[in-house]
This record gives structure tokens, sequence and C-alpha cells, in this order.
């Protein structure tokens, strides 16, 4: 439900599908691109995304709803895709930019479809993930 806390943390990258399958190279050291957070109960995803392979935070979160059989409507007129199953739901989103060589991430802006991120406990959250537990977190 909505007001449940955070119990499990899943990260998300689609660098991972969009550089080898799709663009045909190695994914690069560096990079940037948009995210959200989508929760549903005690979980919450954050989804990241190269700018090259979702222009929108929308088309982010068409994409995970996709793959996880949610059901939705985008909204092309102010470019949201809007979750109608009522457990899931986008708390936010923003840009980042990725060193993978230098173990940094920088998180900033926000999403104009669906708001700023959740700042509170993010940087927390970032680093309980195995991938990315020895980065230097900078949230701005």
């Amino acid at each position: 439900m909505a007001g449940e806390p955070v119990q499990k943390i899943t990260y998300i990258n689609y660098a991972s599908t969009y550089y080898p399958y799709v663009a045909g190279i190695a994914e690069p050291q560096q990079y940037e691109g948009k995210f959200v957070q989508i929760r549903r109960g005690g979980t919450e995803y954050l989804v990241f995304s190269p700018k090259e392979f979702t222009r929108f935070h929308a088309d982010i979160v068409q994409r995970f709803c996709g793959e996880h059989n949610i059901y939705g409507v985008y909204r092309t007129e102010n470019k949201v895709f809007e979750i109608t199953d009522p457990e899931w739901r986008v708390t936010g989103g923003g840009k980042f930019a990725i060193d993978r060589e230098k173990r940094d991430l920088r998180i900033h802006d926000n999403s104009l479809a669906y708001g700023k991120f959740e700042k509170q406990g993010l940087k927390e959250k970032i680093l309980s993930v195995s991938q990315l537990s020895d980065y230097d977190v900078r949230i701005e």
C-alpha cells in the first residue's frame, strides 16, 4: 500500500539492455540518463535508463510496466504513463550521471511527469544495491 515503509530495493538499469542489444556497443564507462522510483507495497524499484534509450520518464515507466505486466495508459499530450493498477505508483524521478570507472553516481533534477525524486533515504537505498555499494553517491 502507499504508506507502507520500503523494505526491499530492486535496482534495474536498462543500460545493460540498450548498449549491447540496441546500440550494439559495450556499456560505456560514463553515461547519463533518467530514472524513476516505482513502488508496490514494501518494494521500491529504482529504474535507470540511458538518455539514448528512453527520451522521457514516461518511456521508462511504460517499459517497466510492460515487462511486469502492469496495466497503464500513455498520455502523449503530457508525456505521462499512468499506471492503472492501484497497487503500483511512481513516486518521482530525476536524472543521473554515472562513471563506472571512478565508481561515481550523481543524482539530480526532477521529472516533469512525476515530480522530484524522493530524496530522503535515497543514498542509503542506492548503496544497499550490491552493484552500487562502493560508489560515491551524490544527490543534488
